[in-house]
């Protein structure tokens, strides 16, 4: 696969960036030079094969990361890869703080870019939990008997929402607190709206 083009939003960002610039040029290198696309998405530097996002670079106050979107699907041998939160599904992430530690990395690197490719390439899926697979919280559940509108406006949201719903609402440690937060979401519930909508 020939070396990509560097994007112009991209050359423009890193000329006045401060945040990891060395870094983010290093881990740049390695993923044109596998031919992904690069685009300026979301704020932040994305790779993709024919509109299929693969890869993003991104930058933290402690460190940056190379995070690859469909990243469970890759075989790590070198258990590298982290996940950004503990109910990441299919995201996964090498964390680096110095351009030294991306340059002794890089072989290693661009074949878990490869990779990402060859999974994109073969059509392959994270198979995501279902929303019926997350355990609804019980005052969730008490205030949907109560309320029959909630549990059907609730079922009629997309499954993203209402894992990002019961996720939210599960967090909590006390009875309380989860109570408070569906009090405080239920007229965007019952609107159709998301948790961040």
């Amino acid at each position: 696969m020939p070396p990509s083009a560097k994007n112009s939003k991209v050359d423009a960002w890193l000329r006045q960036t401060r945040e990891w610039p060395e870094e983010t040029k290093r881990l740049r290198a390695i993923l044109l030079r596998c031919g992904l696309t690069e685009e300026w998405k979301w704020n932040k530097t994305c790779y993709s094969l024919e509109g299929r996002n693969v890869a993003l670079i991104m930058g933290f106050k402690a460190s940056c990361a190379l995070a690859f979107c469909q990243g469970s699907l890759l075989q790590d041998p070198q258990g590298i890869l982290g996940r950004p939160g503990e109910n990441s599904q299919a995201t996964r992430w090498i964390k680096f703080t110095s351009a030294g530690e991306i340059a002794a990395k890089a072989p290693l690197l661009e074949a878990y870019v490869r990779e990402a490719i060859a999974a994109e390439k073969a059509g392959l899926k994270v198979k995501f939990k279902k929303p019926g697979d997350l355990k609804l919280p019980e005052e969730l559940q008490r205030r949907m008997r109560e309320l029959p509108a909630l549990k059907a406006a609730f079922a009629g949201l997309t499954p993203g929402r209402q894992r990002a719903y019961v996720l939210f609402i599960s967090g909590a440690k006390q009875a309380a607190t989860r109570e408070a937060r569906i009090e405080k979401h239920l007229r965007r519930i019952l609107a159709g709206r998301g948790l961040n909508d």
